[in-house]
């Protein structure tokens, strides 16, 4: 189903790459990997999160409103996670997104969430000490 023409060069070969990695991974860890292979990795699963588009077919299980792409936004998105750009956003943020900007936002969010949380634990801290 994947295939160069479609989906462009670079993102196959990363993707095949990552399948070659899966065995390596099933067999040893991610740890044992070399630094640009782990790499390689973690963008891979980044680009399986991010084609999880939310569709309109599943809504009622995913409980996320489906969304049309245009195929140049799936593209620009594929293009920014394979670039350094987006090498520190978490793989969850990836998922059920429409387009890269939404990644971006709800990573954003999620660092809020957590700054929040570790906020009120000081706060906590400090009140019963």
């Amino acid at each position: 189903m994947c295939q160069p023409q479609i989906v462009g060069e670079e993102h196959y070969e990363t993707l095949q790459h990552y399948k070659e990695l899966e065995n390596i991974i099933v067999i040893l860890e991610l740890d044992e990997l070399s630094e640009d292979d782990r790499l390689t990795v973690a963008r891979a699963r980044k680009i399986e999160s991010f084609l999880s588009q939310p569709s309109f077919v599943v809504e009622v299980f995913t409980s996320t409103p489906g969304r049309y792409v245009i195929l140049v936004e799936t593209i620009r998105g594929l293009q920014s996670i394979l670039s350094e750009e987006l090498d520190g956003n978490s793989e969850p943020t990836f998922y059920l997104v429409g387009n890269i900007d939404e990644t971006i936002v709800k990573a954003m969010n999620l660092e809020t969430k957590i700054n929040l949380q570790k906020m009120t634990l000081n706060l906590y801290v400090l009140t019963f000490n």
